[in-house]
C-alpha cells in the first residue's frame, strides 16, 4: 500500500525520465575509467598521470555542477537537462575523432564533466514532484541512475576490444544519449508551482550556511568515493593483481552494482531510522574497510572488502539526500549543486592521492590508510553535529512539511 501511494504521490514518467537522464550521463562521464588501461598503454603513462586522467572528468562535473544547479533553478531543471545532454555529445565526438596526445585526452575528459553536472538537474526535477515523506525513495530512485556505471565498466573493455581500440567506445556512446534525449523530452515535466528564481547574492549565502558544507564533508566521502573508486578500480586490478582489461572491468562492473543498488535502499532506511544514525553506522564501517583494504590481501578477500565499501557508499548517497531536501526544500536546486560539486570534488581526490602516493612509494596501501583517516574524521563530525540535526533535520512534523 506504502509503495502504490508513493507511484500515486508523484509524477513516474518524470522520476524515470530522471533516472535514465541520470544514469546515461554517468554512463558517459566514468567513460575515461572505463577505457583507462587502453588509454594508458597507447599513451605510457605514470601512476600519477593515470591517477589525475581518470579525476579530471569528476573535476569537471563538480565544477560544472554549481552552474546547473543555477540552471534548474532559474530556467527549469527539464530544459537544463536538454542542454546538458545536448552539450554532453560534444566531448564525446572529440575523443572519438581526437584524442590523440595526453593533453588532448585531459582537456576532452574534462568536458565530460558536463554529464558528471547531470546530478544537479535530475534529483531537483525528481524531488519536487514528490511529498517530503517520500523523498529519500524518489531521490534514491533518481539517483539510482549512478547505476550507469555499469554499462560503461561491462561493455567499454569488450567494445575497445572488438573495434580494435578506446577511440571508438565515445563514439559509439553518443547513440545511447541521443536516444535518452528524445525520451527524456517526450516523459519529463517540470513540477508545477516550482520554487522563485532567487537573485544570485542568494546563491552566494547559500555557500556561507554552516549545515551547506557539512553535507559537502559527508557527500565528498559518499558520492566522492563511489565514483573516484569507480574511475580508480579498473587500473587498480589491473596494476595489483595482473588481470586482464576484460576481467578488471567485469570486477568493477560487481563493484558498481552493489553500490548502485544500496542507494534507493539507502534513501528508504534514511526515511525509517533517520539519515543521521544511518550515515554514522555507515562511516564506522567503511573506515574499517579501508584498513581492511590496506593490507592487499588475495584478491578474493580484496573483493569482498570493496564491495561492501561500494555498498556502504551507495547507502551513504542515499542518506545524505534524504537529509538535504529537509534542510533546504525552496533552495534544493542550487544546494544540490553545491553539494553535488563538493562530492565531484571527493571523486577528485581520491583517485589523485592513490596515484600519487603509489609513484612516491610503490605500493597502493598508504592511499587507503590515508583514505581511511579521512573518513574516521568524518565519522568524528557526524557524531558532532548528531543530536541537532537529529532534532532539527530528522524530525518529521504531523503536517508532513519539511524542517
Amino acid at each position: 500500500m506504502e509503495i502504490r501511494n508513493f507511484w500515486k504521490s508523484g509524477h513516474w514518467p518524470t522520476l524515470l525520465g530522471s533516472f535514465l537522464y541520470f544514469d546515461v550521463s554517468f554512463m558517459v562521464w566514468v567513460l575515461m575509467g572505463a577505457t583507462s588501461v587502453y588509454i594508458t598503454q597507447d599513451l605510457q603513462l605514470t601512476a600519477s598521470q593515470k591517477g589525475f586522467m581518470v579525476a579530471l572528468p569528476i573535476l569537471g562535473g563538480s565544477i560544472m555542477r554549481v552552474v546547473m544547479g543555477l540552471l534548474a533553478d532559474r530556467i527549469g531543471a527539464k530544459r537544463s537537462a536538454v542542454l546538458g545532454m545536448s552539450l554532453t555529445l560534444i566531448p564525446l565526438f572529440l575523443l572519438w575523432m581526437f584524442g590523440t596526445t595526453l593533453y588532448e585526452v585531459y582537456a576532452y575528459g574534462f568536458l565530460l564533466g558536463i554529464a558528471g553536472a547531470s546530478f544537479a538537474v535530475a534529483l531537483p526535477l525528481a524531488s519536487r514532484w514528490y511529498p517530503p515523506r517520500y523523498q529519500g525513495l524518489a531521490l534514491g530512485i533518481a539517483g539510482a541512475g549512478n547505476s550507469g556505471t555499469v554499462f560503461a565498466t561491462l561493455f567499454a573493455p569488450r567494445l575497445a576490444e572488438y573495434f580494435g581500440g578506446w577511440h571508438a567506445v565515445f563514439g559509439l556512446a553518443m547513440i545511447p544519449v541521443s536516444l535518452v534525449l528524445a525520451g527524456f523530452v517526450l516523459l519529463a515535466k517540470d513540477a508545477p508551482n516550482p520554487p522563485p528564481a532567487k537573485p544570485l547574492r542568494e546563491y552566494v549565502r547559500m555557500v556561507r550556511v554552516k549545515d551547506v558544507w557539512l553535507f559537502c564533508f559527508f557527500y565528498s566521502i559518499t558520492f566522492g568515493g563511489f565514483v573516484g573508486m569507480v574511475s580508480f578500480l579498473p587500473l587498480f586490478f589491473h596494476e595489483q593483481y595482473q588481470l586482464p582489461t576484460i576481467r578488471s572491468g567485469d570486477f568493477v562492473t560487481f563493484c558498481v552494482i552493489a553500490g548502485s543498488f544500496f542507494r534507493p535502499i539507502g534513501g528508504w532506511l534514511a526515511d525509517k531510522w533517520g539519515g543521521v544514525r544511518i550515515l554514522q553506522t555507515l562511516f564506522l564501517c567503511i573506515l574499517t574497510l579501508f584498513l581492511c583494504v590496506s593490507a592487499m590481501f588475495s584478491l578474493r578477500l580484496e573483493l569482498l572488502f570493496l564491495l561492501l565499501i561500494m555498498a556502504s557508499f551507495g547507502l551513504g548517497n542515499g542518506a545524505v539526500f534524504q537529509l538535504v531536501p529537509q534542510r533546504f526544500a525552496e533552495d534544493i536546486g542550487i544546494v544540490t549543486g553545491i553539494v553535488g560539486a563538493a562530492g565531484g570534488v571527493g571523486g577528485f581526490f581520491l583517485p589523485s592521492l592513490l596515484g600519487v602516493l603509489k609513484d612516491m612509494t610503490g605500493t597502493y596501501t598508504p592511499g587507503f590508510i590515508v583514505l581511511a583517516v579521512i573518513v574516521g574524521l568524518a565519522l568524528f563530525t557526524m557524531l558532532a553535529v548528531s543530536q541537532r540535526w537529529s532534532e532539527s533535520l530528522v524530525k518529521k512534523t504531523s503536517t508532513g512539511s519539511a524542517v
